[in-house]
């Protein structure tokens, strides 16, 4: 049966071609079902009248009911406005017009009465309205709802006159177009189960609320189905991988992992006990373990993951752990050379740095099953890289590495691998059970005994001196600094011009040889980057200038001191990152945030955030009250894996919560979702489109 949803927007009476490619080009409305599910963002109360003498400057819309004294025409050519004066009993106001003046003119009659609608603006010393809807008083009187929905718009769309009433029009025209042609998408007994209005009701009363309660039963509704789909969809994915993807079996804890769990000379902390715990009855379950670690800046992931590598070890299996930047490879390389028995345990680095001979022989190693483990960058996904018997594969960062990248690491294996992907970008839970639906989700939620919460402070630019001292104190005390300049590509030129001054100016300041200035960014050769870093590294430069390549990873437990130019132009999450880098040795830190001396509201509720607090988790969710839930792998900030026409991940996290317990409930009693009762879901399923990261089986 055709669907009538799925009818091209062209064909809605009122659109036409020339509209249709407008709709589409500003609001990727290419459908009935686009434009049907294009909501109101907020909706405003015309059952209330105002009086002239009532305005104020709070900038509410406000509706009034009076007469047009007088309209008329003033200025020339561009300048030309129509002006209309319109009074009630208690005061006059300008209704100004700059475009359709002709069409304007004619509707407008002095001497009738209208309805006015739209926001005051104060000029002048008066109050008047700038392209105001006016309508007569018979159309007022055949008004359908008293709450009118105000819909997103563009500049493109106010000139092509499809205005807030022209597009509210156009959602009238669909809504009798489509009147007892939409069909039902969630089964019968789940409407009844969560008392939720059916769907065109829903639909309707979206749009034309009859009244308050009409407009809360339609979101409650909509909001329900679209969380609930979501879940579903994760969930039954996961139920297939479950069925389908049989895991190696660890049965042994055995010598390596002992060794190295008995030599450390600090005790686990709870949280990293926890997980080790997770994993271990994942990897002796004989389903293929898919579990995303998340970890604040220095919890301790990397040792949970070589633990977890030496269980693999342990039982005739290789282990794998994949890093985004050679730095922290390199820095993985030495945690595991610190923690294991490198006598009995055969580790490899595999890096672009690693020289060709080497390279081959490592290859040589792998498929013939002489290297237990191998870190490496993006070269343990080159084609020559093949595995004996890959039974673990670490992805740290993940979001640094693109879904092809990953799956072309599982094909390197003859057996399934068990995945632990590790991230220390803290993600809300709300964020994680959609992003990352799929994956059973592990949760390092405590630092190691000693260390010591980062001092944050923030300082405009008259104080850079005593910046300058500070730092100067804290080397001579024998610490070191980092100095981080932001990097973003629309401004790219800018931003290496503005670190590159920076670097003048801190060796104008820090002169040598008493004080070395190390620097890094991405414009360097690999070599030089490599260079500069283990200057720092090892402590032979005091200072390290750098762009935010070093967010991840660098771990320097004697610098003490991070300061971040610019600070306002940074996202909470990369700010709380780049802070991490310090704090990691005994001694107390400071994380110094560099500012403009004008930052706009977001970004003081951000910079106080910081110093306020050094829990990620906290900074996590208000990031994602702030910004939405956007794009939280990337530098993007907008966007989901799933397109939320109306549910929001953080206003409704209580329902996320209730609608994935539901659909676990129906896939606990109908896996495949084969009972005829479940039929419609199955149907409503295929249009979820959800981009969520199956680290499974992606190829």
């Amino acid at each position: 049966m055709n669907n009538i949803l799925d009818n091209e927007i062209k064909f809605l009476p009122g659109v036409g071609p020339r509209r249709a490619d407008l709709l589409a080009k500003e609001l990727n409305i290419h459908t009935f079902r686009d434009m049907m599910y294009t909501f109101p963002f907020r909706y405003v109360d015309r059952s209330r009248f105002y009086a002239v003498r009532d305005i104020d400057g709070t900038g509410v819309y406000v509706q009034l009911r009076g007469v047009i004294r007088s309209v008329k025409e003033v200025g020339a050519a561009r300048a030309k406005r129509l002006i209309a004066t319109f009074s009630d009993d208690t005061g006059t106001v300008d209704l100004i017009f700059f475009k359709g003046i002709k069409w304007v003119s004619e509707k407008l009659k002095a001497g009738s009465e209208y309805v006015v609608f739209g926001k005051p603006s104060f000029y002048n010393g008066s109050y008047n309205f700038v392209h105001p809807e006016v309508d007569s008083i018979d159309a007022e009187m055949n008004r359908t709802s008293s709450m009118i929905g105000i819909y997103s718009s563009t500049e493109k769309l106010q000139n092509a006159g499809i205005t807030n009433k022209v597009f509210s029009k156009l959602q009238m025209n669909l809504s009798k177009l489509c009147a007892g042609k939409i069909q039902e998408t969630m089964p019968q007994y789940i409407l009844k189960a969560k008392s939720l209005c059916p769907l065109p009701e829903a639909l309707f009363n979206i749009h034309f609320p009859q009244n308050i309660h009409a407009l809360y039963a339609a979101q409650r509704r909509l909001k329900y189905e679209e969380l609930f789909l979501l879940q579903l969809s994760l969930l039954k994915q996961k139920c297939v991988r479950m069925r389908e993807n049989e895991g190696v079996v660890f049965k042994k804890v055995g010598d390596n992992f002992n060794y190295t769990y008995d030599h450390l000379s600090f005790p686990l902390t709870g949280a990293q006990k926890r997980v080790l715990k997770e994993i271990r009855a994942d990897v002796v379950s004989g389903k293929q373990m898919n579990r995303l670690l998340q970890g604040d800046v220095g919890s301790g992931k990397t040792l949970v993951a070589i633990l977890s590598a030496l269980q693999a070890i342990d039982n005739g299996y290789q282990a794998c752990i994949m890093a985004p930047t050679e730095v922290l490879a390199q820095q993985h390389f030495g945690s595991v050379s610190k923690f294991v028995d490198t006598e009995k345990i055969r580790v490899a680095l595999l890096t672009g740095s690693t020289k060709p001979k080497e390279k081959k022989e490592i290859y040589e190693r792998l498929e013939n099953g002489t290297i237990d483990l191998v870190i490496g960058t993006h070269a343990l996904i080159e084609d020559k890289v093949r595995f004996s018997s890959l039974g673990l594969a670490v992805i740290d960062e993940q979001h640094r590495f693109g879904v092809e990248q990953r799956s072309r690491l599982w094909s390197k294996s003859r057996i399934v691998p068990h995945i632990l992907v590790m991230t220390a970008t803290p993600i809300p839970r709300t964020l994680a059970m959609t992003l990352y639906g799929d994956l059973d989700v592990s949760v390092i939620d405590e630092l190691p005994p000693g260390r010591k919460p980062v001092v944050t402070t923030q300082v405009t630019e008259s104080k850079r001196q005593a910046v300058y001292d500070f730092m100067r104190k804290e080397i001579d005390s024998g610490r070191q600094v980092f100095v981080v300049y932001p990097l973003i590509k629309e401004s790219e030129k800018l931003d290496y011009e503005n670190l590159e001054a920076g670097y003048d100016a801190i060796k104008e300041e820090f002169k040598a040889p008493q004080y070395i200035v190390a620097v890094v960014h991405g414009k360097q050769t690999n070599e030089n980057k490599a260079h500069d870093m283990k200057l720092f590294a090892e402590g032979r430069a005091h200072i390290l200038v750098a762009t935010s390549v070093i967010e991840v990873g660098v771990d320097v437990p004697n610098a003490s001191v991070m300061v971040i130019e610019s600070a306002e132009r940074f996202g909470l999450s990369q700010l709380h990152q780049l802070r991490g880098r310090v704090g990691r040795g005994a001694e107390k830190s400071y994380c110094i945030l560099m500012t403009g001396n004008k930052l706009s509201s977001e970004s003081k509720e951000r910079i106080a955030m910081m110093c306020q607090t050094t829990d990620g988790f906290e900074l996590a969710e208000a990031d994602l009250k702030m910004r939405g839930p956007g794009d939280f792998e990337g530098t993007r900030q907008s966007g989901l894996a799933i397109d939320l026409h109306i549910a929001n991940l953080v206003k409704d996290s209580p329902m996320l919560e209730e609608a994935r317990k539901d659909a676990q409930a129906i896939l606990d009693s109908d896996p495949e979702l084969k009972n005829p009762e479940n039929t419609l879901l199955v149907r409503s399923l295929q249009g979820v489109e959800v981009d969520f990261k199956d680290y499974s089986k992606i190829s």
